[in-house]
């Protein structure tokens, strides 16, 4: 039995994704972020970092999404959601995922939570300007990515997929939305009708709509 941390549409919904994929027998324990419950003492002792999602596997917590997902992918290989060893696009899976990760999340944490990177409140919306032109050329990289690949690591899907579906929902508040670049939105749009990404999203209340048209 697994016990994620969770928040709807949160970093742990990529987790989310890939307990549902594999069929793991799981419990979805919602860490409230209205109530600030990530900062109580109980939490902490799972996460001492304050931040979600947790995942509990046979009482030993796991945090980090991107440390999750790769977990859940090598306790369950026979879904094939990470290329096993020697397989050559082994690297290029931690590549993805840690550029998801370290580049596309991080610049948008930065975006929406500016107040956390200055200490002065008059600079916040040259940040916010400067972060959307960052989250654009990453979203830039990832599009030139799929116009010849179905998916992130080639024509099979990985963790890397449902990593990058969780934050291409958040990017679409961005100036230049996700879905304007048009291989990055056949492959979003694809994904969006994943019987997966389909139950999770209903589960965590999520709006797929933006995603069925293609502009």
């Amino acid at each position: 039995m697994f016990k994620l941390y969770y928040y709807p549409n949160n970093a742990s919904l990529a987790p989310h994704f890939l307990l549902h994929h594999v069929q793991a027998d799981y419990e979805l324990l919602l860490v409230d972020k209205k109530y600030n419950d990530q900062k109580s003492s109980d939490y902490l002792k799972l996460n001492p970092a304050g931040r979600i999602p947790t995942l509990v596997v046979d009482g030993q917590p796991i945090f980090e999404s991107s440390a999750i997902c790769t977990h859940i992918c090598e306790l369950h290989p026979e879904y094939e959601l990470i290329p096993s060893f020697g397989d050559p696009k082994r690297p290029l899976f931690f590549q993805w995922l840690a550029f998801l990760n370290n580049t596309l999340q991080a610049e948008l944490m930065v975006r929406y939570y500016p107040h956390r990177h200055t200490t002065d409140e008059a600079s916040i919306p040259s940040m916010v300007a400067a972060q959307d032109k960052r989250i654009t050329e990453a979203l830039s990289i990832i599009n030139e990515q799929l116009r010849d690949n179905e998916y992130l690591l080639g024509d099979k899907l990985s963790a890397c997929d449902y990593f990058l579906f969780m934050l291409a929902g958040w990017s679409l508040p961005i100036k230049r939305s996700p879905m304007t670049f048009h291989h990055l939105a056949l492959y979003l749009k694809c994904l969006s009708n994943n019987p997966t990404v389909r139950a999770v999203c209903k589960t965590e209340g999520i709006d797929l709509t933006p995603f069925e048209s293609h502009l």
